[in-house]
């Protein structure tokens, strides 16, 4: 992480941001998030970016600020850390007290803005996480604060020797990997889990299926089993191959150059 933060409209160090302990966002993680590349100092994607977080803060009941005023925090911030190529994550706070533990509050909410730099990624490999994703759970599709069962995820795979995992549903469809989007290529059609299976509605995601003709499906692991190729997509990785099962990356595929040649590098 770069050596400034932006809290609460503030441009400080990370050590000096303080977190109402009691508040409902420390107690029960309600608070909403977005990760997204900053290229050439300035955030990609940006327009869907402030949607989601629109959306699901709605859905949460978490009051966000007003849009120029979180862009003009963005560009303190990349100034302030000189960031020309990276990533930022930004995330409100519900500091609202809660119906089951009630305290004295000013019922606000705090957005953090942070910045770091971008990490190689490479030679993806992939494994079946054991852990389901329930697609009825009312935090389905929401990018919200309460991320420890995708860190368990993960963790659970980086401990069995691998870099990602698929999670699928209590139906056991294919959804997501832990931390990113997915999609397959099988005889030059493109493939992702449709929403409906759980699946986060990634910005990547939703800019790739805008760019390409993509066919959105509610399929069994056997298609990824099966496939050609294997992508995983986020704001932070654009879009990579990954190795599944007997399945090894290819060295040239035009479906993955073009899709690659969307984003900035």
């Amino acid at each position: 992480m770069h050596k400034f933060i932006s809290f609460n409209r503030q441009i400080i160090s990370a050590n000096d941001a303080k977190l109402s302990a009691i508040s409902s966002a420390s107690l029960y993680g309600k608070g909403v998030f977005t990760t997204l590349a900053v290229n050439g100092g300035k955030p990609f994607l940006w327009e869907k970016h402030w949607r989601r977080l629109c959306e699901n803060a709605k859905k949460l009941n978490i009051k966000l600020i007003d849009e120029e005023m979180c862009k003009a925090e963005i560009y303190k911030l990349i100034e302030a850390n000189k960031v020309i190529n990276g990533k930022m994550r930004i995330t409100f706070f519900d500091e609202s007290a809660s119906k089951i533990w009630q305290f004295q509050t000013e019922n606000k909410t705090s957005i953090l803005i942070v910045t770091a730099d971008l990490r190689e990624v490479s030679n993806i490999n992939l494994t079946v996480s054991p852990f389901r994703i329930n697609s009825t759970s009312p935090l389905v599709n929401l990018k919200s604060c309460n991320y420890l069962e995708q860190t368990l995820a993960l963790e659970d795979a980086q401990n069995r020797g691998f870099n990602e995992a698929v999670r699928l549903n209590e139906r056991g469809e294919i959804t997501s990997a832990t931390m990113a989007n997915i999609f397959w290529l099988k005889d030059e059609k493109l493939f992702t889990p449709s929403l409906k299976t759980g699946c986060l509605q990634g910005t990547t995601r939703e800019f790739i299926l805008e760019n390409y003709e993509c066919f959105e499906v509610e399929n069994g692991l056997e298609s990824l089993e099966n496939a050609d190729e294997i992508f995983l997509t986020s704001a932070v990785i654009g879009i990579q191959r990954a190795n599944f099962g007997k399945l090894k990356t290819v060295k040239d595929d035009k479906v993955f150059r073009f899709l690659q040649s969307l984003f900035p590098h």
